[in-house]
């Protein structure tokens, strides 16, 4: 069972590296950011790059690992990015972790100038945008003509410090989405069933998440992988729960002793942004996670 954070790249770097730290000396498994432009609610207000911000959490941490929940072809080639990737897990000493998903609508989809892809059309891009990436972060020469990417000569040396790459998480509910997760993922991820979140009720979530956790078993025999191997990785915020596992320490021990019991390795959870859909009191968070994990182990 592992507990993880995120902590959004809104606050300047005077005052977000104290958080990064605390993040730390808490004993998160794993802090992560979004890789957005800017998101939602928060588009009016301060948003930080994702890559900048987990380059200077690494040189403020130590132990903890750091990682994007996540990046997504939006915004991204895989050329340029493998080459910030890697540059990243050499500056952080092999303690990250690639978190990455298709994307979808939003500011992020056109502010390049770009028409918003179809669901289609995204699916298409991240089948290419994974298996090259995979190739550029393990190979030290890459040369590849795809109909939505392409590298030429395309060199990451001396390579990632992890070996043989950084892991991927793949975030994926769908058949495509998730066999890129069994083929080149080290870890899935989800955030729930969107369909059910604003009308759904925690029963139904998990019934979801569930059903969710079977076809990715499938998919990975399928393609003759154990999904024991796999990480599982529910990010928060986003079932019909809300922000009630995160209203006391007790909330929180029954919300992750159901979701650990599904099969999930790795729960995440908002770091506090007063005002905002992640509110919640710094004390319990703290508390949560200093103390869930040892009362979920009795």
């Amino acid at each position: 069972m592992r507990l993880s954070t995120v902590i959004l790249p809104i606050h300047r770097w005077a005052e977000g590296q104290k958080i990064w730290r605390r993040a730390e000396e808490l004993g998160f498994h794993t802090a992560y950011t979004y890789d957005h432009l800017t998101w939602r609610s928060f588009r009016d207000g301060p948003w930080f790059g994702a890559i900048p911000t987990l380059t200077a959490a690494a040189s403020v941490t130590h132990r903890m690992r750091l990682g994007t929940l996540v990046t997504s072809p939006n915004f991204r080639h895989p050329v340029t990015l493998a080459k910030e990737l890697m540059s990243l897990d050499d500056i952080s000493g092999g303690r990250f972790t690639l978190g990455i998903g298709a994307g979808g609508g939003g500011f992020d989809a056109t502010a390049l100038g770009q028409t918003a892809w179809t669901p289609k059309e995204r699916a298409d891009r991240f089948a290419e945008f994974v298996p090259l990436l995979d190739r550029l972060l393990t190979e030290r020469a890459v040369t590849v003509s795809g109909t939505h990417y392409s590298a030429v000569e395309a060199r990451s040396v001396p390579g990632c410090v992890q070996r043989p790459r950084l892991p991927f998480a793949v975030a994926a509910t769908g058949p495509r989405g998730m066999r890129l997760a069994a083929e080149h993922g080290q870890a899935w991820v989800t955030t729930g069933d969107p369909a059910i979140f604003e009308t759904g009720t925690p029963e139904e979530s998990r019934e979801a998440l569930r059903g969710q956790l079977g076809r990715l078993a499938k998919v990975c025999a399928d393609s003759g992988r154990d999904p024991e191997e796999m990480d599982r990785v529910l990010l928060t915020g986003f079932t019909p729960d809300r922000g009630a596992p995160l209203e006391s320490l007790d909330a929180f021990v029954d919300f992750a002793g159901h979701h650990f019991a599904l099969g999930f390795t790795e729960i995440v959870i908002h770091a506090p942004i007063p005002d905002s859909p992640f509110a919640a009191d710094p004390v319990v968070f703290e508390r949560i996670a200093t103390e869930a994990l040892a009362q979920l182990r009795t």
